[in-house]
């Protein structure tokens, strides 16, 4: 079997351009839009005001500038260290506050943060309970263990050094010849064991 897709086709319209002399035109011949007409009206007048408004400006602080420099001559021993001084205030006053800004930043930062681990400090801290109680289950298994392997050792022990009482018991009663009873011989060996 065959497999069929359909594929979904792209048909792109183009507008056909003039050609007036080998040189294409872009815009038809008909003329400017009526909205490109009232940019026009509008922007010329703004922006030959703005442009005025620039040029008196610069002249106005050209010609300011040349009635206050015999001042500054005269005045610079004073002017400079003022200016000096002013600039270093401002620096302090911008490092200051920006430090604060980072102060407080960082506080805040701390307090979201310490926020956030009151609010899981209770899973963590049951978690940690759990953990806890585990630990003791697993350790007093292994030292109830451990207990066990050594009675174990001991008895084994035990049972061989009463072994060893009786064999010497009964080579000795055999041997000497005397009526000592083996399973008091034995206790006693235990117990000092």
């Amino acid at each position: 079997m065959a497999d069929v897709r359909t594929h979904a086709h792209q048909v792109q319209v183009h507008p056909l351009r003039q050609q007036e002399g080998g040189i294409k035109v872009v815009y038809p011949q008909s003329g400017p839009s009526s909205t490109q007409v009232l940019a026009v009206i509008a922007g010329v007048p703004v922006g030959g005001t703005l442009l005025t408004l620039a040029g008196l400006t610069l002249a106005g602080s050209v010609i300011g500038l040349m009635l206050a420099f015999p001042l500054f001559l005269i005045f610079s021993p004073v002017i400079v260290p003022a200016a000096f001084v002013i600039g270093l205030a401002m620096t302090g006053f911008m490092a200051s506050g920006a430090i604060g800004l980072t102060g407080l930043s960082s506080m805040s930062w701390v307090l979201n943060h310490i926020r956030r681990v009151r609010e899981r400090m209770p899973d963590e801290l049951e978690e940690a309970k759990q953990r806890l109680a585990d630990m003791a289950e697993y350790v007093g298994q292994r030292t109830k263990d451990a207990g066990q392997t050594i009675e174990e050792k001991a008895h084994d022990v035990r049972e061989s050094k009463t072994y060893d009482v009786r064999d010497r018991d009964t080579k000795g009663h055999t041997a000497t010849g005397g009526d000592r009873d083996t399973k008091t011989t034995r206790e006693v060996r235990v117990a000092t064991t």
